[in-house]
């Protein structure tokens, strides 16, 4: 059309040295500008008179919360809450075996902490001998990874290899819309809801308030064990290294040369490295801390990128991204029916209820069985949990919370709470070995 104007003609007009006013622009170009707020601009929905509004109210110097109605959204059969590689294992094994799932996450992709939080390197998926334990899911995905542009770097018998965040994102949205799961994304999971000792459901809070969705089994891989907290269950709450990681590009060749500090480990993208932070030990769910953190990290970021450019040879290197999330690593720990520790790891200990071999990392050691009582609270039914926040000693939490281990108990947190909805009971009371044959029919490694 004549009249319409783009984006490229307002800069043209509206840059420096254009001869005519933004305001002669628009006499001019009354029906372009008309027809393009017709065509593209807001539109009025509906009017709202506020009495429906709930806000927060101060009664004798003190701030409550009124009791309002959460509306319902929906039912399924279970509900994930956390789309970390924990929560997304949890969710694609349970819609593989037949049941409706339905998954939250409250950020706008899905990975966690795998890609958002740049945690490029999969370690931990090897055991003494160059056996690889994880298997399932997991293993599919990074075969997955391999046929995709620069998806998977380093897939070598016994070597940790690296993933680029953004195939990352792409390949579980993928295997997610494949399996059928439900999401709802920009939605963050805040209480359990309860009836007596049983999980019914949780309360996502969007733009729109709160929302009800309830559900036959609940999975909590929020990673902070946000709904069992909320649900009153037993857990243990740990202070931890939380760092924040950056990407790095167009390093100078090395070859025979010393390696600047923040060098980094490889990504699949030639040139691009990708650099952690052990960072502080302190409360992650502290929200003044977490702030005062993201502060503190991206200041020294920064400082030490400027530092490095100063540097012969590395005038050209260049910052490409900063983790947008904050790389907390363990908060809340439930109390779950096992406890796992690493004094198990290293006597061979073995549970009935195993839903699959954890691996190792510091040092060259066994496989570790994951029992299904290590996802469950003492006594609260229809709950699990799965990834960083299953039950286990603090010395344990480097071995569960690497990826690899997170995808290992979230397929089997997946096919538990699957098989309750099909036989019509609780996780507690299911029945192990069909769980079990499930997971194998998924490829998970049982030894």
């Amino acid at each position: 059309m004549e009249d319409r104007f783009s984006r490229r003609d307002l800069l043209r007009i509206f840059g420096a040295g254009a001869a005519v006013s933004s305001a002669s622009y628009f006499s001019l170009n009354q029906k372009a500008y008309a027809d393009l707020a017709e065509t593209k601009g807001a539109k009025r929905g509906t009017v709202y008179d506020g009495k429906d509004a709930v806000p927060c109210q101060i009664k004798d110097g003190k701030i409550f919360r009124p009791a309002a109605d959460v509306p319902t959204i929906e039912s399924t059969d279970v509900l994930v809450l956390g789309a970390g590689p924990a929560g997304c294992c949890a969710a694609i094994a349970a819609a593989r075996a037949g049941v409706k799932v339905l998954l939250v996450e409250r950020y706008n992709h899905f990975g966690g902490l795998a890609t958002g939080g740049l945690v490029l390197t999969i370690l931990g998926h090897w055991t003494k001998g160059k056996v690889q334990v994880c298997q399932g899911l997991g293993e599919e995905m990074m075969q997955r990874l391999e046929k995709m542009p620069y998806g998977i770097a380093g897939r070598d018998p016994g070597r940790n290899p690296a993933v680029d965040a953004e195939a990352y994102k792409y390949l579980l949205l993928e295997m997610i819309t494949e399996a059928g799961v439900n999401v709802y994304l920009h939605s963050w999971a805040t209480d359990a809801i309860v009836d007596g000792n049983v999980v019914k459901g949780a309360v996502i809070q969007t733009k729109l308030g709160p929302k009800a969705i309830l559900a036959k089994q609940v999975i909590d891989t929020t990673g902070d064990g946000d709904i069992f907290a909320s649900a009153g269950v037993v857990f243990d709450r740990r202070d931890y290294h939380i760092g924040l990681p950056h990407r790095l590009a167009d390093f100078p060749d090395l070859k025979g040369k010393k390696k600047p500090r923040n060098y980094g480990g490889f990504t699949p993208i030639e040139n691009i490295r990708w650099v952690n932070m052990g960072g502080k030990t302190t409360d992650g769910l502290d929200a003044k801390i977490l702030s005062d953190l993201e502060i503190e990290y991206r200041k020294k970021i920064w400082a030490d990128y400027i530092k490095l450019r100063s540097e012969p040879g590395f005038e050209n290197v260049k910052m490409i991204e900063t983790a947008p999330q904050l790389g907390v690593r363990i908060t809340r720990v439930l109390k779950g029916v096992v406890e796992l520790t690493v004094k198990g790891v290293y006597e061979n200990q073995t549970f009935e209820d195993c839903v699959g071999i954890g691996g190792a990392w510091h040092g060259d050691h066994q496989g570790w069985q994951i029992p299904l009582r290590a996802l469950l609270p003492e006594k609260t039914e229809n709950l699990l949990t799965a990834g960083r926040t299953i039950s286990s000693e603090p010395r344990m939490s480097d071995l569960i919370r690497v990826i690899p281990n997170c995808w290992v108990s979230g397929q089997g947190a997946g096919c538990a709470a699957a098989c309750a909805v099909e036989q019509n009971t609780t996780v507690r009371n299911v029945d192990i070995k069909k769980v079990q044959t499930l997971l194998k029919k998924q490829n998970v490694y049982f030894g």
